[in-house]
This record gives structure tokens, C-alpha cells and sequence, in this order.
């Protein structure tokens, strides 16, 4: 079993683990849109939420808009109980609760809005320790963030590890910090427009049970 190959496995949140009502997402936006005077598509709601074109500030920067305008009226725009109400489980996300290895979490998700949802989810017990990314921690794919969580655990690459994720970023940390890298696709792969690269490509992780290495599923 794939499960039992690792010492220790790191997932990431959003659209790995859990995801939120659209209706939450394009509520947000519209007042995101308000602060920052223009609207915003459904496509381009779809692909800036679930980060579907990669790193978020290079497509910013193409559709004209300032990143770190755009962040500071996204943080100001969310509501972390609203958020936390809209927020669902994955049908196989169990899957981190049944393992018996260290498991920890490295999410881009901020501590304000990530807090509500492991409480109101009660899955916080489900990791031995969790990291919310920061300019000062890192972001993925920068490795910092990953071994943060590593030295939490008290574990190193040698051990044997991976990080799982829905995006090229999660992919991009685990192998910069030298784990095997599992990408879950969440959507349709003609909305992402890409071809997302891991050790594992799986569309739920009910398929780590009897994945093959490589670009299978």
C-alpha cells in the first residue's frame, strides 16, 4: 500500500483537503472587485481561487491588476466565519485520518482563516503540526515552509516523505525539499489548461491504496 511507504506524509489545504461553496468564492470576489474598481469573471474567479494557472502573482500581473493590492483586498474581503461555515470536506479525505505516520499541513491558507475551518471541521487532531505560509515563513514552492513543518515533526528527506497537494506548487516544494510529490487533480484537467507533474497523479487519494509511481492514474 502506497499509505505505508512513507515515514511521514504533509498535505496542503484548500482544494486538497477541502474546498468552499462557489457562491462563497464569488461572493468574495465581488467585493474584492468593489475595492479594487473592476469585476471579475467567472473564469478568472475559478482560476485565481484554485490557482489553476500556477503562482497567482505572475497571472495577476498579466490580467493588469497589483498583487499585493489584490491580496490585501482578498484578506480584507474574507470573513473567517463565513468561510469556515461554506468550507466541505473532500469525500476522501479521511484518508490522512486513517494513517499511522506523523502527518502534518503546510497551507498558503492564513492562520485567520484556517483556524475556524480545522475547529469547525474538528480535524485539527488529524495533524501532529501545521503550517500557515507567510512572507516570513516562505511560499510554496519555496521549501522553507515544508521543512518548517519537517523540523516540527523531527524528521528529515532522508526519512522517506511526501507532500501532497492539488497544485504545481505543492509538487514544486515536496521536490525542492527533496519528498516525493503527489498531485490529487480536483477538476476537469481542460480548466487547468496543464499538465500538473508528480510521482503520483491521482484524482482521489482512495487510488494511493493501489497507485503506480509516475504519471498514471
Amino acid at each position: 500500500m502506497v499509505a505505508h511507504a512513507y515515514d511521514f506524509w504533509l498535505f496542503d489545504l484548500d482544494g486538497t483537503l477541502v474546498d468552499v461553496d462557489p457562491d462563497y468564492a464569488d461572493a468574495v470576489f465581488d467585493r474584492v472587485g468593489d475595492r479594487l474598481g473592476r469585476s471579475f469573471s467567472d473564469r478568472e474567479v475559478e482560476v485565481l481561487w484554485h490557482g489553476l494557472s500556477g503562482e497567482r502573482t505572475p497571472q495577476l500581473r498579466e490580467w493588469g491588476i497589483d498583487p499585493e493590492t489584490f491580496w490585501a483586498a482578498l484578506h480584507e474581503a474574507e470573513d473567517p466565519e463565513a468561510r469556515a461555515e461554506a468550507t466541505f470536506l473532500h469525500d476522501d479525505a479521511d484518508f490522512v485520518a486513517e494513517l499511522d505516520r506523523p502527518v502534518g499541513l503546510v497551507t498558503h491558507c492564513q492562520e485567520y482563516l484556517m483556524e475556524p475551518v480545522l475547529d469547525r471541521l474538528d480535524i485539527r487532531d488529524w495533524f501532529d503540526t501545521v503550517v500557515s505560509c507567510t512572507h516570513d515563513v516562505g511560499w510554496k514552492p519555496d521549501p522553507a515552509p515544508v521543512y518548517l513543518a519537517m523540523s516540527d515533526l523531527g524528521v528529515d528527506s532522508d526519512a522517506g516523505g511526501v507532500l501532497a497537494g492539488d497544485g504545481p506548487n505543492d509538487i514544486g516544494a515536496a521536490w525542492n525539499a527533496g519528498l516525493d510529490g503527489i498531485h490529487v487533480e480536483r477538476h476537469d484537467p481542460s480548466r487547468r489548461g496543464r499538465c500538473v507533474l508528480g510521482d503520483y497523479r491521482v484524482r482521489s487519494f482512495d487510488k494511493l491504496r493501489a497507485a503506480r509511481p509516475a504519471a498514471s492514474d
